[in-house]
């Protein structure tokens, strides 16, 4: 990322690798969920609903008033993002990649390159 960008957006947040239960970001191994947001993760991210997302389980993450909301819904995603949810956040200006966590880090780090990103990952099931 160029220092631009950097500047203009306020991303540090990279992810460096991840792998079931497990990941790196900026050099810190993570063992819970997570919620990263432009300058810092929310570590331990719990939900209302388990294996079910809903809107208040992102109060931080829409606070930042992203334009991309990364999900990543767990190593074989079981994690459901309800067809509701995602047309509150699409109505709200905010468009959504959700897919198995495996899949959503490349996704989140290519999209942080160029766009207000933020990522909300369930790193197990």
């Amino acid at each position: 990322m160029t220092a631009r960008l950097q500047r203009v957006y306020g991303f540090r947040v990279r992810i460096e690798g991840y792998r079931f239960g497990r990941i790196t970001v900026d050099g810190r191994e993570y063992r819970a969920d997570v919620v990263l947001l432009p300058d810092r993760v929310l570590e331990s991210w719990w939900r209302r609903e388990g294996h079910n997302l809903c809107l208040e389980d992102l109060g931080e993450a829409l606070a930042c008033r992203p334009e991309v909301l990364v999900i990543g819904q767990g190593k074989p995603g079981l994690m459901k993002v309800p067809p509701e949810l995602t047309e509150e956040l699409r109505r709200r200006g905010i468009e959504v990649f959700a897919a198995p966590t495996e899949r959503a880090v490349p996704e989140y780090n290519r999209l942080r390159e160029t766009r207000r990103t933020v990522a909300a990952l369930h790193l197990t099931c």
